[in-house]
């Protein structure tokens, strides 16, 4: 095979795994590890792809980069409308409680989830996202608390000291927190420091943590860790982990749910 054609074939593993490794490359195109990192290379300078430990990355998987909320409710509507509905196991039919529900578009799957027990079961719902908080005002025997602070317009969601603080004097029975990266050495990240501050805040809030993420989000690092994986009770998913990733899960003791 020439150059030109593995240099093909990786961009199309990229667009379709999000992620490639050098091992991976070497034994899938019969060549040694030093002509696939020669490969990464130029592909890396040709603007293609962004090289990492082992292998290489989309340009998109940037450790700063992030949607907005309008780009991010574009992407894998069902997986996380499933996602949401598999998360509320984590209730069980039964419960009575607070939630606290974290800023994003999964978390949101989470509420759209949850807004019809509301009438029926009494649920105390806290969070620090306008987005959610308007959503869930409406629901029929909804108890909503929102938390204040600076709103940060690319989340729509409360951040700064005075969030931070207000967090820290709750203790929820259960929370429901979006990510950005699941990664098995890095646990769970998020490019903003104040985001993750507040997730930060909220993961040592909670009695129970449960992390909602879509498969996109498996493997990826971002620019702020916000907890280790053995912070999580439960990780949500519409996607088998990885083997380093399923590992590092099962050393955190973390179960895992798919949709």
């Amino acid at each position: 095979m020439y150059a030109t054609e593995r240099h093909e074939q990786i961009e199309l593993l990229l667009a379709a795994q999000g992620r490639v490794s050098v091992v991976d490359l070497a034994e899938r195109f019969d060549v040694t590890t030093e002509t696939v990192r020669r490969d990464l290379d130029h592909l890396e300078s040709a603007g293609a792809l962004r090289r990492v430990h082992g292998g290489a990355v989309g340009r998109e998987r940037a450790s700063t980069r992030e949607p907005s909320l309008a780009e991010r409710e574009r992407r894998h509507g069902s997986a996380k409308a499933a996602i949401g509905r598999r998360a509320l196991d984590a209730l069980g039919p039964h419960f009575s409680g607070s939630v606290f529900l974290d800023a994003g578009t999964t978390t949101g799957a989470v509420a759209a989830a949850l807004a019809p027990r509301l009438a029926t079961t009494h649920i105390e719902v806290v969070t620090h996202s306008l987005t959610l908080g308007h959503s869930l005002a409406g629901a029929p025997g909804a108890s909503l608390s929102l938390i204040g602070g600076r709103i940060r317009g690319l989340t729509a969601a409360a951040v700064g000291a005075d969030t931070v603080r207000a967090i820290g004097s709750l203790r929820p029975d259960v929370a429901f927190i979006g990510t950005n990266g699941v990664s098995a050495r890095f646990g769970l990240s998020t490019p903003d420091p104040d985001e993750a501050a507040v997730k930060r805040a909220i993961v040592r809030a909670a009695q129970r943590v449960v992390v909602v993420a879509d498969a996109d989000k498996l493997g990826a690092e971002l620019l702020v860790g916000f907890a280790p994986l053995s912070d999580i009770d439960v990780l949500v998913t519409d996607a088998a982990p990885d083997a380093d990733l399923a590992v590092a899960l099962a050393d955190a003791e973390v179960e895992v749910w798919l949709s």
